[in-house]
């Protein structure tokens, strides 16, 4: 789906919302992807396709994991999971606030999932292949499930470092201080950078410092809000699709 950049992108977002009072907004113009240093990717449903159930396995086996911690049926475990992930942005982060947790059983346990689900893109080991800068994967899960992602995405290769949630202290995007946290550990002038996201929410703070924001929107029809929209600079309905149409 082509999007419109700069200015511009503001109406169109705004049309595609279904929000029509925003003659109020700054329409800013987006950052000049000529310039970009280094791509940030968030990895789940971005990376792949939301499609896949990688996401169905993960919430069932959160929700089992809390039943065996807390003692609790598997029906209130599942009120519970969510309730912590509405409050503190995790699951996790709700287990270790409100039960002081240890996150590393947590963290094995959940992630031991099952990726011949997710399918194989060539499409996007040839665009990374051809995007100039280096490539970094942030994630709210671990570098360990990432690790095994990209692996089996055969996408390893085109990728320079990886930012997780043992490394922003686990605090989850979109948080603001992980965000200064993983431009201090990859060395990243955000204003030379793009962050790709399956979440809207989580490109705000992205943009604030400065870097172009593109939203990965997978088909699901999901519209911003009138908060969100002077955030994201660039949609896609298919990742390897735009960025291999990026201009050379």
């Amino acid at each position: 789906m082509a999007v419109p950049a700069g200015p511009a992108v503001l109406v169109w977002l705004a049309f595609q919302s279904g929000y029509t009072q925003f003659s109020h907004m700054q329409a800013t113009t987006a950052p000049n992807l000529h310039n970009i240093d280094v791509w940030i990717f968030d990895l789940d449903n971005t990376l792949y396709p939301v499609g896949c159930d990688l996401g169905t396995q993960l919430g069932r086996r959160m929700g089992e994991f809390v039943a065996q911690f807390l003692g609790l049926p598997l029906d209130q475990a599942r009120v519970v999971q969510k309730q912590y992930f509405h409050a503190h942005g995790t699951t996790l982060r709700g287990l270790m606030v409100e039960h002081g947790l240890d996150p590393g059983d947590y963290l094995d346990y959940v992630h031991d999932l099952d990726l011949s689900g997710i399918p194989i893109d060539e499409r996007l080991g040839q665009a990374l292949e051809a995007l100039p800068g280096r490539k970094v994967v942030y994630t709210n899960a671990t570098t360990k499930h990432a690790r095994r992602v990209v692996g089996h995405l055969g996408i390893q290769h085109h990728f320079d470092g990886f930012f997780d949630i043992v490394d922003a202290d686990f605090m989850p995007k979109p948080n603001h201080s992980p965000y200064d946290a993983v431009l201090d550990r990859h060395d990243i002038d955000p204003t030379t950078a793009v962050m790709v996201e399956d979440i809207a929410q989580n490109l705000m703070p992205a943009a604030n410092l400065g870097m172009a924001t593109v939203w990965v929107r997978g088909g699901r029809g999901l519209t911003l809000t009138a908060e969100q929209i002077p955030h994201v600079h660039h949609v896609t309905d298919d990742l390897p699709g735009w960025l291999l149409d990026l201009p050379g």
